[in-house]
């Protein structure tokens, strides 16, 4: 928007935008943080935008691309998007969105944007300030999950369907057994017990309670596969049903099952979780297929994390979804890991793409096995930014159909 043609990082041509729309374009002259395609940011459109493309009749997937130009105070540049005259991202405020920072790129994807009349139409009002728009990609709505299943490029390595009843299946699951406070200034504590962690009815069902456990006011689950079903490239696919309520943070993931393999600080075999001593993390690295906090409902995250790029240095690298049911009805929450690339996505939309830059550990620590995690956390450091636990919701549950890793077939990305 409001620049040249651009060949982003994702292998995608950006097109410059034809709009007639008046000398309504930006620029930013610094260098974007968190995006690996920061020239691509560094024009915009502003304004109350409408945009009009023709495009076959059908179903698409759009993602938004923007970043804050100036810096002003949280609340004072909200906007509006619609698609098709729907409402699809509400009050919109990119630096909030963006933790605070300021330059730092925010991608929002949305899917289900269905066009009858062969013009997609795009629109973004603002409430406080001017909307701004740097990037959009269109693409008609993809596969299923059930053709990726059944495709000729993957083959099923690992699962669980958890179609059984009672603890998880110890050849395939272990349980981190921790106090609150141990991570992220949760206020859980995690127990091996079968009111937090339980197969029932065809799901794995992870549940919180309110409730006096050794030093903590509530109780819930977490497990893993380390050990147990390890992946190096390929495809890992979880379908899952959210919790909702404010204080909730669900969780899907992955760590490195050789947490030592980058670390510089550290003891071999220490305790390194929750260890501000030990840089195992971010070092070796983390990719989150999903995560989801309940004071924010349509809000789906997917991110990676590395020495080169965290929180820390206000370079995180993450994209997020506007998923609007995902405590209503069972979602796919996926990714696709190769050598050279990271993509996360959420029904078959690919809303997340992270690059190889080959420039060593740093960036790139994700050249080792990586396992997979199930957690529902309670309030931490995310969990409780949008405002207190609110106590009303407990019992809450995060529920999982299944768990499927893959493999590509050889001669196959």
């Amino acid at each position: 928007m409001g620049g040249e043609q651009y060949q982003g990082s994702d292998g995608i041509t950006y097109q410059t935008d034809s709009l007639v729309l008046g000398d309504n374009k930006g620029t930013i002259y610094e260098a974007i943080k968190g995006s690996q395609d920061s020239a691509l940011f560094q024009s915009y459109r502003f304004g109350d935008l409408t945009i009009q493309q023709p495009v076959e009749n059908g179903s698409y997937e759009v993602t938004f691309k923007f970043v804050e130009p100036e810096n002003p105070a949280i609340g004072e540049r909200v906007f509006d998007v619609y698609a098709q005259g729907q409402l699809v991202i509400d009050e919109l405020d990119i630096k909030l969105a963006r933790d605070g920072k300021n330059k730092s790129e925010l991608v929002r994807a949305v899917h289900d944007v269905t066009v009858t009349d062969g013009l997609l139409n795009i629109e973004l009002k603002a409430s406080k300030g001017q909307a701004i728009l740097n990037a959009l990609v269109v693409r008609k709505t993809t596969t299923t999950s059930v053709e990726i299943q059944s495709s000729n490029d993957w083959e099923l390595v690992w699962n669980d369907e958890f179609d059984y009843e009672g603890k998880p299946d110890p050849s395939k699951w272990s349980y981190d057994i921790w106090p609150a406070g141990k991570v992220n200034d949760e206020d859980q504590t995690y127990t091996d017990l079968l009111e937090n962690v339980q197969v029932k009815d065809g799901n794995l069902i992870i549940t919180a309670h309110k409730e006096d456990y050794g030093n903590a006011k509530y109780t819930s689950g977490r497990i893993h596969s380390q050990g147990k079903g390890d992946l190096l490239y390929g495809r890992v696919e979880v379908r899952a049903k959210l919790p909702k309520g404010q204080g909730t943070w669900s969780a899907i993931w992955m760590l490195p099952s050789d947490p030592f393999k980058y670390e510089t600080t550290c003891s071999q075999d220490e305790d390194w979780q929750g260890n501000s001593t030990c840089d195992a993390w971010p070092n070796s690295g983390e990719i989150d297929i999903m995560e989801h906090v309940g004071y924010d409902m349509q809000t789906i995250h997917g991110t990676v994390h590395n020495k080169a790029y965290y929180w820390v240095n206000s370079e995180q690298r993450k994209a997020s979804f506007e998923g609007e049911t995902v405590d209503q009805a069972f979602h796919v929450y996926s990714i696709e890991w190769t050598p050279e690339h990271i993509i996360v996505f959420f029904d078959e939309t690919p809303y997340f793409f992270y690059s190889n830059e080959s420039t060593g550990w740093e960036a790139w620590p994700f050249d080792h096995p990586y396992h997979v995690i199930l957690n529902l956390a309670i309030g931490g450091s995310w969990g409780r930014a949008g405002g207190p636990i609110d106590d009303s919701i407990f019992p809450v549950s995060m529920e999982v159909d299944y768990v499927r890793v893959f493999k590509p077939l050889p001669g196959k990305n």
